[in-house]
């Protein structure tokens, strides 16, 4: 099976954009409880991965506070401008926003905390999750949340899930555990199934040198 294509990710998204908030509405429930299960602290560093068009940004900025900082990670052009937008109109000076792929992100500040919310392509690549965990401070968390595919007993349901899934990643390495690349850098990943196995939320904390 291949892995995660980045320039025909981009492509995919290009075309989500303009509708993409509508389109995320239905998945709200598990954004919210995702990050709930950061556990964020005021004053801290949370990294977005695979941000979009910023809908997770409000929910972090509740719980990190003016003196904290989010960081964006997002590689479309079409869906970091509507990023910008968002924190333009709401005024957040503690927003640093990179377009960029994953396995090439830089930034300066040590991570207390990382969301992946629906970010399947970056969780199956090693080369991503190294680039972004060596910037981790020691006993950071991380929080993963996604769709994935329906259990043996429901095994009929997974063309449509898959046809549910398409326009949103390049690959489906691992669609039935997202998350076991993830298990190489944190420990005691506690793993919750939602919706009869359709969605999970996986959190952990970084293991020491995970980057």
């Amino acid at each position: 099976m291949t892995g995660p294509d980045l320039s025909a990710s981009m492509e995919k998204y290009r075309k989500h954009a303009p509708g993409y908030d509508d389109s995320a509405r239905r998945t709200e429930g598990l954004r919210r409880r995702t990050i709930q299960a950061l556990d964020l602290r005021g004053g801290e560093t949370v990294v977005d991965v695979g941000c979009g068009t910023g809908l997770s940004f409000a929910g972090l900025q509740n719980r990190i506070g003016p003196k904290g900082t989010l960081i964006g990670i997002e590689p479309c052009a079409e869906m970091i401008a509507r990023a910008r937008e968002r924190v333009e109109t709401y005024g957040w000076k503690n927003v640093v926003l990179l377009e960029s792929s994953a396995e090439r992100a830089v930034w300066d500040a040590p991570a207390d905390a990382y969301l992946f919310n629906f970010a399947h392509d970056v969780l199956r690549s090693h080369i991503s999750l190294k680039n972004l965990f060596k910037h981790a401070v020691i006993d950071a968390r991380v929080v993963a949340s996604g769709m994935k595919l329906m259990p043996w007993y429901l095994a009929p349901v997974n063309p449509i899930v898959r046809r549910k899934a398409r326009p949103y990643l390049t690959t489906f390495d691992g669609f039935s555990r997202p998350w076991t690349v993830l298990e190489n850098y944190a420990l005691n990943l506690n793993v919750r199934i939602y919706v009869f196995g359709l969605f999970y939320l996986a959190h952990g904390t970084l293991s020491l040198g995970s980057g």
